[in-house]
C-alpha cells in the first residue's frame, strides 16, 4: 500500500504532519495557521476535504492553533484524549472553539480504526495538560510520532521500536542551551524530565535501540535558538557510527525544517 508523508512545519512556531494513502488522509497536530495549511495543500495539489481526522498530541499552542478552524469550518473530527480536549478548550490560541460535533475522545493504547489506518495514542512525558505520541499502522508499515517528549520512557521505547518510519524530537543541543540567552527557569524546564528531548539523549537512544526494520528517522521540533539541523544530524550520525550503523545507508536520518514543508515522501 502506497503511503505519503509530509511535515508541513516542525518547531516551536508550529507543528503539523500529513499522512495519507490513496483512500485515507489524516493530520497529526495542527499547530500552524489555517492559511499556511491551505497554502501547502494548494502547492502539493492536496484536497483538504479528503482529510478525515486531526490527531492532537497535546494542548500547547504550537500543536493546536488551527484545530478549531479545521473542525468547525471544514467539518474534520479532532481526536485526542478527554484531558487534552479540555486543555484545548481553555487555550487562548484556539479562537474557533470546537463543538461536541467535531470532538472525538480516544484513550491511551486503545487503537482506533480509520480507513486504511490503525492509530494508537500512548503516554509521553511533557508538561501539557496531557501528552501523547501516536503509532500509525498502515498495512505493513508503521509510523511512530514522538514529539515534545521530556525523556525516553519504556512506553516510548516500545512504540519507537515498532516503527519503520520514526518522527522523534531533537529539540536542543545541551551546550547551546546551557550557554544561550534563556533564563535559568526556562532552561530547567526545557532540559527537565517533562520538557524536551536533547540531541545527545536522542542519539544515544537511537543507537542503543536500533532495529533492522527502521528505514527513516525524521528529527522534529528543533529549537531555533538552541539547535542547528546540521548539529542534530551530526550528533545522531556519530552515535550510530559507534554502533556500526551508517546514516544514509542503513537508515535515513533527516532533520525537519521549522517553518517549511519537507516535500512529499512516498513509500510503496
Amino acid at each position: 500500500m502506497k503511503v505519503n508523508f509530509m511535515s508541513l512545519a516542525s518547531g516551536s512556531s508550529g507543528n503539523c504532519y500529513y499522512l495519507a494513502t490513496d483512500n485515507t488522509a489524516i493530520l497529526i497536530d495542527a499547530g500552524v495557521g489555517i492559511r499556511t495549511i491551505k497554502k501547502v495543500f494548494r502547492e502539493y495539489a492536496l484536497n483538504l476535504s479528503k482529510v478525515e481526522a486531526v490527531f492532537i498530541t497535546h494542548d500547547h499552542a504550537d500543536h493546536i492553533k488551527a484545530a478549531g478552524h479545521l473542525g468547525e469550518k471544514h467539518g474534520i473530527p479532532v481526536y485526542s484524549t478527554r484531558e487534552i480536549h479540555k486543555g484545548m478548550q481553555r487555550n487562548y490560541s484556539i479562537r474557533q472553539k470546537l463543538t461536541q460535533d467535531h470532538i472525538r475522545y480516544i484513550r491511551k493504547e486503545e487503537p482506533v480504526a480509520l480507513g486504511d489506518f490503525r492509530i494508537t495514542c500512548f503516554e509521553v512525558p511533557h508538561d501539557g495538560t496531557d501528552n501523547v505520541g501516536y503509532c500509525v499502522q498502515v498495512g505493513e508499515k508503521t509510523f511512530s510520532f514522538l514529539t515534545d517528549i521530556g525523556h525516553i520512557t519504556p512506553t516510548a521505547v516500545r512504540y519507537a521500536e515498532q516503527a519503520d518510519y520514526l518522527i522523534i524530537e531533537a529539540n536542543y543541543d545541551e551546550e547551546m542551551l546551557n550557554t544561550g540567552p534563556y533564563p535559568p527557569h526556562l532552561k530547567a524546564r526545557i532540559a527537565g524530565p517533562d520538557g524536551h528531548l536533547g540531541n545527545r539523549e536522542l542519539a544515544e537512544f537511537l543507537a542503543s535501540h536500533f532495529t533492522d526494520k527502521l528505514k527513516y528517522v525524521w528529527l522534529c521540533h528543533l529549537s531555533q535558538e538552541n539547535n542547528h539541523p546540521e548539529l542534530a544530524l551530526k550528533t545522531v550520525e556519530q552515535a550510530l557510527r559507534k554502533r556500526g550503523i551508517t546514516a544514509g545507508q542503513d537508515v535515513q536520518v533527516i532533520p525537519l525544517r521549522r517553518l517549511l514543508p519537507t516535500g512529499m515522501y512516498t513509500f510503496e
